[in-house]
């Protein structure tokens, strides 16, 4: 698959940040990109808001998903970051780790990132839940409404410039809608009272089910690297 990028974003790279590049769009499956990358942003410490706030979703039993957890999966990335990606739930790999989008679907959210440019390290990356359901079955609605309040401080607290809502069903969550994927893409909404900016693209478990859509997922971050510059 070949694409051409906007003036907006072909700028200069080194040779060795541009072989970094396109490693990992080879890794996407695409091809003949050159693309920059996005200076990092300081990473906060955590202050006594992320403290409370962490020891509180550690520590919460509201809804049964507490009983078969291994840990909670609080959140991971920039403390100020300008992009805040929001996935559905954890996943076995996330239930051990206690951090979101590990294992080959956190791998291959970390090429995507980087295909644009972005490190991992620069974003904030969160869940809708913060415990794993079991056998990774959808979230129920109870569920979502005992965790919501967790996310709306985070987002509260980061005060992203943009969202980027990751696969069908935190789509429809944020958005409150049961439209198909195909159609919330490629749009720009309004999210929470701040009217913060959200964006959708596909889960990355779906891509690896799914390679065809990759290009489709690249368009979707091309949209978020224009909209953050």
């Amino acid at each position: 698959m070949f694409l051409i990028l906007t003036d907006k974003i072909r700028l200069l790279l080194t040779e060795q940040s541009m072989k970094t590049q396109l490693d990992y769009l080879t890794t996407l499956g695409i091809e003949s990109w050159q693309l920059n990358g996005i200076p990092k942003k300081e990473i906060l410490p955590e202050n006594s808001s992320w403290e409370k706030l962490r020891e509180q979703v550690a520590a919460c039993t509201t809804c049964a998903l507490h009983k078969t957890r291994t840990q909670t999966v609080f959140g991971v990335g920039n403390f100020n970051a300008e992009l805040m990606l929001i996935g559905e739930a954890p996943g076995f790999h996330e239930d051990k780790q206690g951090e979101p989008f590990v294992g080959r679907a956190g791998q291959l959210l970390n090429s995507m990132l980087q295909s644009v440019g972005f490190h991992r390290e620069q974003v904030y990356i969160a869940n809708i839940l913060k415990c794993r359901p079991p056998e990774n079955r959808d979230p129920q609605p109870d569920e979502v409404n005992c965790c919501t309040p967790f996310l709306q401080k985070q987002i509260a607290l980061i005060q992203p410039k943009l969202l980027l809502a990751v696969g069908r069903i935190a789509a429809h969550y944020l958005l409150n809608t049961k439209q198909s994927l195909t159609r919330l893409r490629g749009q720009v909404y309004s999210f929470g009272e701040n009217k913060t900016p959200l964006l959708v693209t596909f889960h990355p478990a779906y891509l690896l089910r799914n390679p065809a859509d990759k290009g489709k997922a690249f368009q979707d971050l091309q949209h978020v690297f224009e909209m953050l510059q």
